[in-house]
Protein backbone atom coordinates (compact mmCIF):
# COMPACT_ATOMS: atom_id res chain seq x y z
CA UNK A 1 0.00 0.00 0.00
CA UNK A 2 1.31 3.48 -0.85
CA UNK A 3 2.38 5.77 2.01
CA UNK A 4 -0.53 8.99 2.04
CA UNK A 5 1.03 12.44 1.07
CA UNK A 6 0.31 14.84 3.81
CA UNK A 7 0.31 18.23 3.16
CA UNK A 8 1.13 20.97 5.90
CA UNK A 9 1.14 24.77 5.91
CA UNK A 10 4.23 26.88 5.77
CA UNK A 11 5.90 30.28 6.59
CA UNK A 12 6.75 32.50 3.75
CA UNK A 13 9.02 34.16 5.78
CA UNK A 14 12.93 35.81 4.87
CA UNK A 15 15.63 33.60 5.89
CA UNK A 16 19.30 33.52 5.78
CA UNK A 17 21.24 30.58 4.33
CA UNK A 18 24.95 31.13 3.62
CA UNK A 19 25.74 34.53 2.52
CA UNK A 20 22.40 34.81 1.06
CA UNK A 21 19.36 36.42 2.95
CA UNK A 22 15.47 35.39 0.66
CA UNK A 23 12.38 34.71 0.96
CA UNK A 24 11.59 31.33 1.73
CA UNK A 25 9.04 28.80 2.49
CA UNK A 26 9.66 27.25 6.04
CA UNK A 27 8.52 24.89 8.37
CA UNK A 28 9.73 23.72 11.79
CA UNK A 29 10.86 20.15 11.24
CA UNK A 30 8.88 18.02 13.80
CA UNK A 31 5.77 18.28 11.62
CA UNK A 32 7.52 16.37 8.90
CA UNK A 33 8.93 14.34 11.07
CA UNK A 34 6.19 13.08 12.85
CA UNK A 35 4.19 12.65 9.46
CA UNK A 36 7.35 10.84 8.21
CA UNK A 37 7.39 8.65 11.81
CA UNK A 38 3.79 7.56 11.59
CA UNK A 39 3.95 5.79 7.53
CA UNK A 40 3.34 9.22 5.43
CA UNK A 41 4.58 11.34 3.29
CA UNK A 42 5.27 15.19 4.31
CA UNK A 43 5.17 17.43 1.92
CA UNK A 44 4.99 21.71 2.24
CA UNK A 45 2.05 23.98 0.91
CA UNK A 46 3.36 27.62 0.35
CA UNK A 47 0.58 29.79 1.01
CA UNK A 48 0.86 31.84 -2.56
CA UNK A 49 -1.78 31.21 -4.74
CA UNK A 50 -5.60 30.32 -3.90
CA UNK A 51 -5.71 28.97 -7.26
CA UNK A 52 -4.11 26.03 -6.35
CA UNK A 53 -5.93 25.18 -3.44
CA UNK A 54 -8.34 22.65 -5.23
CA UNK A 55 -5.28 20.82 -6.64
CA UNK A 56 -3.73 20.46 -3.43
CA UNK A 57 -7.25 19.07 -1.85
CA UNK A 58 -7.49 16.23 -4.75
CA UNK A 59 -3.78 15.21 -4.56
CA UNK A 60 -3.86 14.78 -0.68
CA UNK A 61 -4.71 12.26 1.15
CA UNK A 62 -5.14 14.55 4.56
CA UNK A 63 -3.83 17.97 6.13
CA UNK A 64 -2.10 19.29 8.56
CA UNK A 65 -2.63 23.20 9.30
CA UNK A 66 0.09 24.15 11.18
CA UNK A 67 0.90 26.34 14.18
CA UNK A 68 2.31 29.96 13.53
CA UNK A 69 0.95 33.70 14.68
CA UNK A 70 -1.96 34.63 15.71
CA UNK A 71 -5.24 35.37 12.63
CA UNK A 72 -6.30 38.81 11.86
CA UNK A 73 -9.35 39.70 14.12
CA UNK A 74 -11.31 41.59 11.64
CA UNK A 75 -11.79 37.91 9.79
CA UNK A 76 -14.11 37.13 12.86
CA UNK A 77 -16.03 40.51 13.11
CA UNK A 78 -13.81 41.45 16.24
CA UNK A 79 -11.58 45.12 16.55
CA UNK A 80 -7.55 45.05 15.82
CA UNK A 81 -5.36 43.83 18.69
CA UNK A 82 -2.24 45.87 18.92
CA UNK A 83 -0.21 43.35 20.85
CA UNK A 84 -0.58 40.72 18.41
CA UNK A 85 2.04 39.15 16.64
CA UNK A 86 2.94 40.71 12.73
CA UNK A 87 -0.09 39.36 11.35
CA UNK A 88 -0.12 37.49 8.14
CA UNK A 89 -2.60 38.26 5.63
CA UNK A 90 -1.60 36.36 3.06
CA UNK A 91 -1.38 32.98 5.20
CA UNK A 92 -5.07 33.64 6.53
CA UNK A 93 -6.53 33.55 3.36
CA UNK A 94 -4.33 30.65 1.81
CA UNK A 95 -5.06 28.63 4.81
CA UNK A 96 -8.84 29.40 5.53
CA UNK A 97 -9.23 28.55 1.94
CA UNK A 98 -7.23 25.28 2.58
CA UNK A 99 -9.28 24.37 5.59
CA UNK A 100 -12.90 25.14 3.50
CA UNK A 101 -11.86 22.94 0.63
CA UNK A 102 -10.66 20.54 3.04
CA UNK A 103 -14.16 19.91 5.29
CA UNK A 104 -15.77 20.16 1.87
CA UNK A 105 -14.22 17.19 0.41
CA UNK A 106 -13.96 15.30 3.82
CA UNK A 107 -10.06 15.52 3.45
CA UNK A 108 -8.33 14.35 6.61
CA UNK A 109 -7.10 17.23 8.50
CA UNK A 110 -5.28 17.92 11.66
CA UNK A 111 -5.55 21.76 12.79
CA UNK A 112 -2.65 22.54 15.76
CA UNK A 113 -2.72 25.20 17.49
CA UNK A 114 -3.02 28.26 15.22
CA UNK A 115 -4.67 25.71 13.13
CA UNK A 116 -7.03 25.19 15.22
CA UNK A 117 -7.94 28.60 14.84
CA UNK A 118 -7.90 28.73 11.18
CA UNK A 119 -10.35 25.61 11.04
CA UNK A 120 -13.24 27.78 13.63
CA UNK A 121 -13.00 30.95 11.62
CA UNK A 122 -13.28 28.80 8.29
CA UNK A 123 -16.38 27.57 9.73
CA UNK A 124 -17.77 30.28 10.78
CA UNK A 125 -16.84 30.77 14.38
CA UNK A 126 -15.01 33.59 16.23
CA UNK A 127 -11.59 33.61 18.70
CA UNK A 128 -10.94 35.34 21.92
CA UNK A 129 -8.67 37.96 20.33
CA UNK A 130 -6.16 38.46 23.59
CA UNK A 131 -6.69 35.34 26.10
CA UNK A 132 -4.82 36.75 29.04
CA UNK A 133 -7.26 39.60 28.99
CA UNK A 134 -10.63 37.53 29.41
CA UNK A 135 -9.61 34.79 31.66
CA UNK A 136 -7.50 37.03 34.14
CA UNK A 137 -4.55 34.94 34.43
CA UNK A 138 -1.41 34.27 32.24
CA UNK A 139 -1.31 30.33 32.49
CA UNK A 140 -2.12 30.41 28.69
CA UNK A 141 0.55 31.85 27.74
CA UNK A 142 3.52 30.88 29.95
CA UNK A 143 6.29 29.37 27.78
CA UNK A 144 7.36 26.16 29.33
CA UNK A 145 4.55 25.70 32.02
CA UNK A 146 2.23 22.58 31.02
CA UNK A 147 -1.47 22.45 32.08
CA UNK A 148 -3.59 19.67 32.18
CA UNK A 149 -6.51 19.26 30.06
CA UNK A 150 -10.06 16.68 29.86
CA UNK A 151 -10.76 15.23 27.10
CA UNK A 152 -14.30 13.56 25.45
CA UNK A 153 -13.37 9.60 25.37
CA UNK A 154 -16.12 9.42 22.63
CA UNK A 155 -13.87 11.75 20.41
CA UNK A 156 -12.16 11.00 17.66
CA UNK A 157 -9.37 12.58 19.98
CA UNK A 158 -10.15 10.84 22.97
CA UNK A 159 -9.83 7.44 21.00
CA UNK A 160 -6.18 8.45 20.10
CA UNK A 161 -4.95 9.63 23.25
CA UNK A 162 -6.92 8.92 26.46
CA UNK A 163 -9.05 10.99 28.19
CA UNK A 164 -6.69 13.68 29.64
CA UNK A 165 -3.10 15.14 28.98
CA UNK A 166 -1.11 17.56 30.26
CA UNK A 167 0.24 19.75 27.11
CA UNK A 168 2.62 23.05 26.97
CA UNK A 169 1.40 25.33 24.34
CA UNK A 170 1.65 28.88 25.08
CA UNK A 171 -1.54 31.00 22.98
CA UNK A 172 -3.24 34.40 23.03
CA UNK A 173 -6.29 33.61 21.18
CA UNK A 174 -8.62 30.77 22.00
CA UNK A 175 -11.66 29.65 20.57
CA UNK A 176 -14.72 31.89 21.67
CA UNK A 177 -17.73 30.86 19.38
CA UNK A 178 -17.48 27.23 18.27
CA UNK A 179 -17.70 27.16 13.94
CA UNK A 180 -20.83 25.64 11.94
CA UNK A 181 -20.65 21.62 12.89
CA UNK A 182 -17.79 22.09 15.34
CA UNK A 183 -17.62 20.40 19.01
CA UNK A 184 -15.46 20.73 21.66
CA UNK A 185 -14.10 17.73 23.06
CA UNK A 186 -11.28 19.03 25.35
CA UNK A 187 -11.19 21.86 27.75
CA UNK A 188 -8.58 23.81 30.44
CA UNK A 189 -9.51 23.78 34.03
CA UNK A 190 -10.83 26.71 33.26
CA UNK A 191 -13.30 25.68 30.34
CA UNK A 192 -10.96 27.22 27.83
CA UNK A 193 -11.48 24.85 24.41
CA UNK A 194 -8.47 23.12 23.90
CA UNK A 195 -9.78 20.28 21.49
CA UNK A 196 -12.45 20.60 18.85
CA UNK A 197 -14.00 18.06 15.72
CA UNK A 198 -15.78 18.58 13.00
CA UNK A 199 -18.80 16.38 13.57
CA UNK A 200 -19.86 14.23 10.11
CA UNK A 201 -16.41 14.43 8.77
CA UNK A 202 -14.33 11.41 8.02
CA UNK A 203 -11.75 13.03 10.41
CA UNK A 204 -11.17 16.41 10.85
CA UNK A 205 -9.30 17.32 14.60
CA UNK A 206 -8.23 20.67 15.87
CA UNK A 207 -6.09 21.19 19.23
CA UNK A 208 -4.43 23.91 20.75
CA UNK A 209 -1.18 22.19 21.75
CA UNK A 210 1.24 20.99 19.38
CA UNK A 211 0.96 16.80 18.86
CA UNK A 212 4.08 16.68 16.40
CA UNK A 213 6.57 17.36 19.45
CA UNK A 214 7.91 15.42 22.36
CA UNK A 215 7.51 11.23 21.95
CA UNK A 216 3.65 10.85 21.90
CA UNK A 217 3.01 10.63 17.98
CA UNK A 218 -0.21 8.88 18.16
CA UNK A 219 -2.65 11.62 17.24
CA UNK A 220 -0.81 12.25 13.93
CA UNK A 221 -1.27 8.57 13.73
CA UNK A 222 -4.41 8.91 13.81
CA UNK A 223 -4.23 11.27 10.97
CA UNK A 224 -2.42 9.02 8.28
CA UNK A 225 -4.55 6.23 9.33
CA UNK A 226 -7.51 8.22 8.26
CA UNK A 227 -5.90 9.56 5.08
CA UNK A 228 -4.55 5.64 4.13
CA UNK A 229 -8.17 4.36 4.43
Amino acid sequence: MSRPLIGITAYLEAARWGTWVREAVLSPPSYARAVEKAGGLPVLLPPLNLGGVDGYVRELSGVILAGGGELDPSLYGAAREDRAEDLQPHRDRFELALARAAVQADLPLLAVARGMHVLNVAQGGSLIPWLPEAVDHDRHVAAGRAHLIQISVSSKLGKAVGDRAEVTAPHHQAVKRLGTGLQAVAWADDQIVEGVELQGHRFAVGVQWHPERGEDNRLVEALVEAATG
